[in-house]
């Protein structure tokens, strides 16, 4: 049986937030890009030019949307909605910092620290079904513009769990990568699964926000 052709992502997290900034849970509370964020986007551009791209998605969020959009100008392609790569749903932890849900919520934040599998914070999304749902979108994507190359804009969580299955990195180990802001992230999908090309190119900025770690 033929081997299906690899397919080549770009995965570019959101520009800056000023939430960012504060080191405040985002989850899927629609934040805006800031000043510095937007200016980030832009320098995304000369580096999505060299590439000849078949497609691009974003999560609908206003963060990433506005950051493809930004980004993608020069490019003559149409963004396509892809609601699979929106930011996993933090429950309620969402809005609030690290600190301060330590003090709110210091059962939901221990579970939260601990990337336990099974626990959705009350109102959100178990760390397994975000999963499931980041990856059976990519999938998809994969296999919609297979022997291609596509660019996705999205957000920290999905690159988290995305870097984790194209290195074989355990959902519940701690994080020991950069998910930073308008990083460059390449990835490719064939028959045997994913592999990791690239990661946390940030060449093309002067500043870049890591995800909130702890």
């Amino acid at each position: 049986m033929p081997s299906t052709p690899h397919t080549r992502f770009c995965l570019v997290r959101h520009g800056e937030t000023d939430w960012n900034g504060e080191r405040r849970i985002q989850g899927q509370i629609d934040i805006d890009l800031n000043a510095t964020g937007a200016a980030q986007a832009r320098a995304l551009r000369p580096g999505l030019t060299q590439h000849g791209f078949a497609a691009i998605y974003s999560s609908d969020l206003l963060r990433a949307w506005r950051t493809a959009q930004i980004a993608t100008a020069d490019l003559g392609l149409a963004v396509a909605p892809a609601p699979t790569l929106r930011e996993r749903h933090f429950g309620v932890l969402q809005g609030t910092t690290l600190h301060e849900a330590s003090q709110k919520h210091p059962e939901v934040h221990r579970h939260h620290l601990a990337r336990t599998l099974d626990h959705d914070y009350e109102t959100g999304e178990s760390l397994v079904m975000f999963a499931a749902r980041v990856m059976s979108g990519l999938d998809a994507l994969a296999a919609r513009h297979a022997g291609q190359s596509v660019l996705a804009f999205t957000h920290g969580g999905v690159l988290d769990v995305a870097y984790r299955a194209a290195t074989g990195r355990a959902l519940d180990a701690p994080r020991d990568f950069p998910v930073a802001n308008a990083a460059f992230n390449w990835l490719e999908r064939d028959d045997h699964g994913w592999r990791l090309l690239a990661w946390a190119d940030c060449s093309h900025l002067t500043r870049a926000l890591d995800e909130i770690l702890e």
